[in-house]
């Protein structure tokens, strides 16, 4: 049965410009933040506390952030080209990449110990240790930008790429698999291992999410505005997929059977990206014109 919003809270950073973007519950309950525009990391308590952190360079661009096997956070500088890593009591430090120019985006903790990387501009899968041991993989498309990443129930990771139009898999040796999609023009962008076992996506350009099983076999569930730009989407405590609009100012949620429910956040201006739930059940949003914003449903 589709949830209700029950209540939506804004919590302001510190400059409206600094353009929050991605969104992880952290190890110790909060909810950490990237600030794209500048350089920073927030985190955000479930009680309503905002605290700021700079990075060593405010044109860094911190773009996808995830949850480390080591206790810290760890996230993509998508415009220096380094891997960063933060502390919960908000001590960074990063690591340079071996390819200039790669571009990092997508990053998540694999199933070996590492966390897991794509690299936009460069075609490359990268795998950085808690060390800061960097490997990197090349795949076998040309200018495909590879985007999210998220590792998969088989052990593997599984990745968009938006311009090859496809979703790749890759093994933890190297070996990579690419599954076109049947829309043309879909460049996916978000991925989530969902809990059916298949891996969930958004189509950015068709205005679609998409199903891919560990097998390979692609589903894909029209949204009611074509040009509503989905863009990350994410497990809901109540066995669905929660998702970004990013053009409209939407969320929606869809379910495994492929039941779209959307909801219209306060502005519609307000870009809409990353997306994850807390420990208190509330759905955070980050605005990207904007603050973090939290849902409340029933």
């Amino acid at each position: 049965m589709p949830a209700h919003l029950h209540a939506v809270r804004s919590f302001a950073v510190t400059d409206p410009d600094s353009g929050p973007y991605a969104l992880t519950s952290g190890p110790d309950g909060a909810l950490w933040c990237t600030l794209v525009h500048s350089g920073r990391i927030a985190r955000l308590t479930t009680a309503g506390r905002l605290q700021e952190f700079a990075l060593d360079s405010p044109g860094c661009g911190p773009s996808l952030i995830t949850a480390g096997p080591d206790g810290a956070l760890w996230f993509t500088r998508m415009r220096d080209h380094r891997i960063g890593c933060i502390t919960t009591t908000g001590q960074a430090h990063s690591y340079a990449l071996p390819t200039p120019g790669a571009g990092p985006y997508g990053v998540a903790a694999g199933g070996d110990g590492a966390l897991w990387f794509t690299q936009l501009h460069a075609d490359r899968i990268g795998r950085i240790t808690t060390r800061g041991e960097v490997t990197e993989f090349p795949l076998p498309v040309q200018g495909g930008f590879p985007s999210a990443i998220v590792a998969g129930g088989d052990g593997s990771l599984w990745f968009t790429l938006n311009q090859a139009h496809a979703i790749g898999r890759i093994t933890h040796g190297g070996e990579t698999t690419v599954h076109p999609l049947p829309t043309p023009g879909a460049a996916p962008v978000g991925l989530t291992a969902g809990p059916d076992g298949a891996l969930w996506f958004t189509e950015i350009g068709a205005g679609r999410i998409g199903r891919i099983t560990l097998d390979g076999d692609v589903s894909e569930f029209p949204l009611p505005d074509p040009g509503c730009r989905p863009h990350a989407v994410t497990n809901g405590p109540d066995g669905a997929l929660w998702f970004t609009e990013w053009g409209t100012g939407r969320i929606g949620r869809v379910t495994t059977g492929g039941q779209v429910t959307e909801y219209a956040l306060p502005d519609p201006a307000s870009e809409p990206h990353g997306l994850a739930f807390g420990i208190d059940g509330a759905l955070y949003v980050a605005l990207e014109r904007g603050g973090i914003a939290r849902l409340e449903f029933t």
